[in-house]
């Protein structure tokens, strides 16, 4: 199984937006996919259609009162997601003194790996303990970013952060690449950060992907409905950008 963590420390960058549209993307592939919404917002659940309160969570299972199998909510067929509820917002609290507890979320995982293709982490906007979990714990870490000045203030402590993972937790960890968002090249500020974008990616020796996700109204539509885009939007210009940009994951990492 192939983990993937979206992550980015900023919020309103379209993490739980992109993490959904990875997973159903790739699920409409032919893989199987489990999405781990490790945000306790729970915006990604909500937008699968899980219960905003199902009896095991995520948190449970971390905390060993239920087992990850308990906790997997079905979507359709080849599609589950774990979600860690509102209770997860006191992990940083009542986990932190845990043994290894940059590893609870990987051996959460370990029970159901053989059971799917692919892992998609959608992760809180925070550098909290849930984060540090995600990232141990996965092969590729992306990370969306608007094109503005907010968006690029602290990738120095998102790559801070990234390498204290590889340096103590976990060495095999890849950046597969910056993703741009909410994009609109006609905007004179996009060529202004443009610079500043290709460097923050060069300081974290990786990639700007080449697809860029653009604006579009489809997206929030498709929230409210509690869909993916590709289902109920197939033919909005953001759809299409999440489509090409499944395919450039895939080949530019060869799985």
């Amino acid at each position: 199984m192939r983990i993937i963590a979206i992550t980015n420390q900023k919020g309103g960058v379209a993490k739980t937006t992109t993490a959904y549209a990875l997973a159903t993307g790739l699920h409409n592939k032919g893989h199987r996919v489990v999405v781990v919404d490790a945000d306790p917002q729970s915006n990604l659940s909500y937008t699968a259609g899980v219960d905003e309160a199902p009896e095991s969570t995520l948190y449970e299972v971390l905390k060993g009162d239920a087992t990850t199998r308990d906790a997997l909510r079905n979507v359709k067929q080849g599609l589950d997601v774990l979600t860690v509820g509102l209770a997860g917002t006191a992990a940083d609290m009542e986990l932190a003194s845990r043994t290894a507890r940059e590893y609870m979320l990987s051996e959460a995982l370990q029970g159901v790996s053989a059971d799917y293709d692919y892992c998609v982490i959608d992760t809180a906007p925070t550098l909290g303990l849930l984060t540090l979990n995600a990232l141990t714990t996965a092969d590729y870490a992306i990370i969306p970013m608007n094109i503005e000045v907010y968006s690029l203030q602290g990738m120095e402590q998102l790559d801070g952060f990234i390498e204290n993972v590889r340096k103590y937790t976990n060495n095999g960890l890849k950046v597969s690449g910056l993703l741009l968002t909410k994009y609109n090249e006609r905007l004179n500020l996009t060529q202004v950060l443009k610079e500043n974008i290709e460097a923050a990616a060069k300081v974290m020796k990786t990639v700007i992907y080449d697809t860029k996700i653009r604006e579009s109204v489809a997206i929030k539509e498709t929230q409210l409905m509690r869909g993916d885009i590709y289902t109920e939007a197939p033919k909005a210009t953001a759809t299409l950008d999440y489509m090409a940009f499944v395919d450039e994951f895939l080949k530019r990492e060869g799985v």
